[in-house]
Order: structure tokens, then C-alpha cells, then sequence
């Protein structure tokens, strides 16, 4: 019986990092995906200056989902370390904790967000604002280049925690590092100078995992241990 209710426990625990997880995805394909580059112009701070002034709405908008990636960021990497810590204790330590890191680097760009949207909407030089939106711009971009780093490293301990425990589909663990893995050459490639539409690719795998396991999360939970009885 207390191994029901355990299981029972670890299934709710399971489906709320699912809810965390796909917010996560949700606001991160809303804000960047979708808003961002309507505000932030790469190498184009006239452009950018304009848009922040003309659709101060949108750009505000664009904050509120930078703060919500934030949020489910970090509430994701605390439901998972709950519901991995009793499996693979060091693995979940690692997940929860570049989780947490991923967070405070998309943090830094919502600072620079905040901080492009002031220097805007204040009475500065339009010269003087150029060179502090161009300055802030940077900011949010290295934030998340540097941010996928540990975006790739926090899917290599989950996809490992995965295959280890035959808690979840194996394939599906190996997808999720093969994603992460695909995360860190990017970035790596991307920052010696490379800059090919080919690098997308080294990502899909990543995207094909974070949704295959927040399905999971949410529909099944996490499967009983090897004392229990395996039904997905």
C-alpha cells in the first residue's frame, strides 16, 4: 500500500514538472520564437529604438513571456529534482541545478529587456539612446547563446536519469541527450565564428524530446520501479 501511494505521489509530482515544463515551452516559443525578433533587430538599433517607442505594448508583452520562461524554467528544474532526487540522486542534483542556471541567464536578458524599454521611452539623445539599446541588444542575445549551454547540459542528466532507471521510455532518453549534446555544439560552433542554417539541426532533437517528455509527464507520469509493474 505504501508503495501505491508512493507511486501515486510520484505520478502528481511527474505531471506538475509536465505543467512547468510546458509552460516553459509555450512562453519560449511565444516571447523568442514569435515576439522577439518583431522588437530586437540584430545589428540594427535604429530599427530597434523605433519598435520599442511605436509598440511599447509589444515590447512589454515580449518582457511578461521573458519573465514567464523564467518562472517555468525554474519551478521545472525544482519538480524535477522532486521527482528524480530518490531515483538517480546526483543526476537530478545536475538537472535542477543547470535548470536553475538556464534561468538566471535568461534573467540577464530580461534585465536588458527592462532596461532597453527605459532608455526608450526617456528623454535621452537619440544618439545616446542608439548606443544603449545597441548595448542591451548584446546583452539579451549573449544571454541566451550562453543560456543554451546549459539549456543542452540540463537535458544530458534527464535523458541519462531516463535510460538508468526504465522509468520512461529508453529511446526517449537517448533522444533527450542526443538533444542536449546537439545544444552544447551548437553553441560551441555558433561562437567560434560559424554562423550556417545547417546548426538548426543539431537542435531538433532537443525539441523532439522536450515535447515527447512533456507528453509524458502529462499523460502517463512516470512508470512504477522495477519492484512494480511496468504498463507503459
Amino acid at each position: 500500500m505504501d508503495t501505491a501511494i508512493h507511486q501515486k505521489e510520484l505520478v502528481g509530482t511527474a505531471r506538475m514538472a509536465g505543467i512547468w515544463y510546458l509552460m516553459l515551452a509555450i512562453s519560449g516559443m511565444v516571447g523568442f520564437l514569435t515576439l522577439h525578433s518583431r522588437i530586437y533587430v540584430a545589428d540594427d538599433p535604429s530599427q530597434t529604438l523605433a519598435n520599442l517607442t511605436e509598440h511599447e505594448t509589444l515590447a512589454r508583452i515580449r518582457l511578461m513571456f521573458e519573465f514567464l520562461i523564467v518562472i517555468s524554467q525554474a519551478l521545472a528544474a525544482v519538480w524535477f529534482y522532486k521527482l528524480f532526487k530518490d531515483i538517480r540522486h546526483v543526476a537530478a542534483w545536475a538537472l535542477a541545478a543547470w535548470g536553475m542556471v538556464n534561468a538566471v541567464a535568461i534573467m540577464i536578458s530580461a534585465m536588458a529587456m527592462g532596461g532597453a524599454i527605459e532608455i526608450a521611452t526617456s528623454t535621452m539623445a537619440t544618439n545616446e539612446k542608439m548606443i544603449m539599446i545597441q548595448l542591451f541588444n548584446q546583452f539579451i542575445r549573449q544571454a541566451w547563446g550562453v543560456g543554451s549551454l546549459f539549456f543542452g547540459l540540463w537535458l544530458i542528466p534527464m535523458g541519462y536519469i531516463v535510460i538508468s532507471s526504465e522509468r520512461m521510455p529508453i529511446w526517449l532518453g537517448r533522444v533527450l541527450i542526443l538533444g542536449g549534446v546537439g545544444y552544447l555544439a551548437s553553441t560551441f560552433i555558433n561562437y567560434i565564428g560559424v554562423h550556417q542554417t545547417w546548426l538548426e539541426m543539431l537542435v531538433i532533437p532537443a525539441t523532439v524530446g522536450e515535447f515527447w517528455m512533456i507528453a509524458y509527464l502529462l499523460i502517463y507520469g512516470i512508470r512504477p520501479g522495477k519492484s512494480g509493474c511496468l504498463t507503459k
